[in-house]
């Protein structure tokens, strides 16, 4: 059972999948890293509107008081609005990543599948090859007779045998010696 051009086409629309997910899921990470920049700028812009605030009151410049306070005060307005969206950027982060890691499922998946589906075809392709190679090996030894059986066939002396000679054994060195 080979790998199927459809089951490939899946694997590759799997890919295009989880590189879109990651794709959205970085540009939202992006997106909420800019927030956070930016409310952290304005509570930035709200310390200095503080300072203002503080050094005009012991030079006693109203101008740069008003300044201070209005700088104050539009500070801490953006970054209230902004802590709303930031909420909103970080569930959205949370549901993009969420489809980012089950497309990377399915997509292992897929892959999977495939390397499985490839390693039982080498298995079933060796399989077939050693199954031919018994079959011209056992087609040989039939067509040459029972005079070429394997080596395995054969019998094999024991390994005692030759360290403990036989009654015939005895019997042909003690006729070679009377000779």
């Amino acid at each position: 059972m080979s790998v199927s051009h459809a089951m490939r086409r899946l694997l590759h629309v799997r890919n295009l999948e989880e590189e879109q997910s990651r794709l959205a899921l970085e540009s939202a990470m992006g997106e909420l890293n800019r927030l956070e920049g930016e409310r952290m700028a304005a509570v930035a812009r709200d310390r200095r509107g503080r300072r203002m605030v503080e050094a005009s009151a012991q030079t006693g410049q109203l101008p740069d008081r008003l300044a201070g306070l209005e700088e104050t005060r539009s500070a801490t307005r953006y970054a209230e609005s902004l802590g709303p969206r930031i909420e909103a950027k970080k569930n959205e982060v949370a549901e993009l990543r969420q489809a980012f890691l089950l497309k990377r499922v399915e997509h292992r998946q897929a892959e999977t599948l495939i390397q499985k589906t490839e390693a039982q075809d080498a298995v079933e392709a060796d399989r077939r090859a050693q199954q031919s190679l018994d079959g011209w090996f056992g087609a040989r030894m039939h067509s040459k007779g029972k005079k070429s059986e394997p080596p395995e066939a054969q019998p094999v002396p024991l390994a005692n045998a030759a360290c403990k000679p036989d009654a015939e054994q005895e019997h042909r060195a003690g006729k070679e010696k009377h000779e």
